[in-house]
């Protein structure tokens, strides 16, 4: 493996493999991904490790690991199911969205909201503005020290199991510069939960609409300023397509596993389709790309452990690393044959969930928008 680990992360590896190999076995992932759901209790034990506060400081309850460290048990659970560690990725990085921009009474309260065994969830998207931030319509009035929130949410990752959501609203009609964001507790009055989607992939992950109607929130749930919101929102975007990309490498790490493994084992014309050259061309590529992602992927993490918010870095790996793991997961399937395109073997739900990634946290055709601008600005500067 061209990444070197010290001594400590492999025990978090290490960890993280003994936890899947117990709670998450093949069938109960397979059951859960037909069922298009996963049932709440199966997250207890995960809770019960510090799972869904890993990177979070000590001091708000969590475990303190650093980006790198937490990137790596994440990238091992994805193996067995990204939509499981997505589901607690999701919970941390709406949390780590207050500590950046709230204040710390408001990063402790929404810490302590998680801290027994709760979700999160970041709300963004509505159903006619998806990448076009600008023209959300869902709005927060201020009523004396209160803002009462009215909209509909879409896509919401967490949304129909989160206890305690960030909401991005709009203020004033100034575009991206009316949007605030808000602190918002699932108990709240007039908060409605949708239909889970019907999705193709990251099956194990609740994604419902969000209804709000009149609901009632304190001034002091205000994170940030008004007019913030997109800036709170682009800051928290940075920070989960960094841990997307992580995932994205569990799924390649394993779809090439299940592939190597089938290849020197299935055989045809009287020997192993291994010594085909045109299946070792796919695994030479398909090793390639895993290891080159995780190289792009733990460069990022260790920037964000050094103060960077990653917005072009952040872009690029997600970019890369999502589009060269659907160039693997379907080498994978074309390596099982007709085998591959079944549920017999795990590998058509790989290429399902990978789909996910190059389209949500932003689609990669808005990454590459981002990047252009971003390396625009640095020309610009010349």
């Amino acid at each position: 493996m061209a990444l070197q680990y010290t001594e400590q992360q492999r025990e978090y590896i290490h960890l993280a493999q003994e936890f899947g190999d117990k709670y998450l076995k093949p069938e109960l992932i397979s059951k859960w991904d037909k069922a298009g759901e996963c049932p709440k209790e199966a997250f207890n034990p995960a809770f019960d490790l510090g799972l869904h506060m890993l990177e979070i400081p000590k001091e708000y309850g969590g475990a303190g690991l650093s980006f790198e460290d937490s990137a790596l048990v994440f990238e091992k659970l994805a193996e067995y199911d990204a939509g499981y560690a997505l589901t607690l990725i999701t919970s941390f990085v709406a949390l780590r969205c207050v500590m950046i921009s709230g204040t710390p009474d408001q990063a402790r309260r929404f810490a302590d909201i998680l801290k027994p065994g709760k979700f999160a969830a970041f709300t963004l998207s509505e159903a006619d503005s998806g990448s076009d931030s600008g023209s959300l319509r869902d709005t927060a009035v201020r009523k004396g020290n209160e803002y009462i929130l009215n909209g509909e949410k879409a896509f919401a990752t967490n949304g129909g199991v989160a206890d305690v959501y960030i909401g991005v609203f709009r203020t004033s009609n100034n575009g991206n510069h009316g949007l605030s964001a808000f602190m918002i507790p699932r108990d709240t009055p007039g908060i409605y939960v949708g239909k889970h989607e019907d999705k193709m992939g990251l099956r194990l992950s609740n994604t419902v609409p969000l209804f709000f109607k009149d609901v009632h929130v304190p001034v002091e749930n205000l994170i940030g300023k008004e007019g913030k919101g997109i800036n709170i929102a682009l800051n928290s975007l940075n920070l989960s397509r960094a841990f997307v990309s992580t995932l994205t490498v569990g799924i390649m790490q394993r779809a090439l596993d299940e592939a190597g493994n089938y290849a020197v084992k299935r055989e045809q014309f009287g020997q192993p389709i291994a010594n085909f050259e045109s299946v070792q061309n796919m695994l030479a590529d398909m090793a390639t790309s895993v290891e080159t992602a995780r190289l792009l992927v733990n460069n990022t993490m260790k920037m964000m452990d050094k103060g960077s918010l990653v917005r072009k870095e952040g872009a690029m790996t997600k970019l890369f690393v999502t589009d060269v793991a659907q160039k693997v997961t379907s080498d994978a399937v074309q390596i099982f044959g007709g085998y591959g395109y079944t549920r017999i073997y795990p590998v058509e739900k790989l290429m399902r969930d990978v789909k996910g990634f190059q389209i949500l946290e932003g689609t990669n055709e808005i990454q590459r928008m981002t990047i252009a601008r971003e390396v625009a600005k640095e020309y610009a500067k010349e």
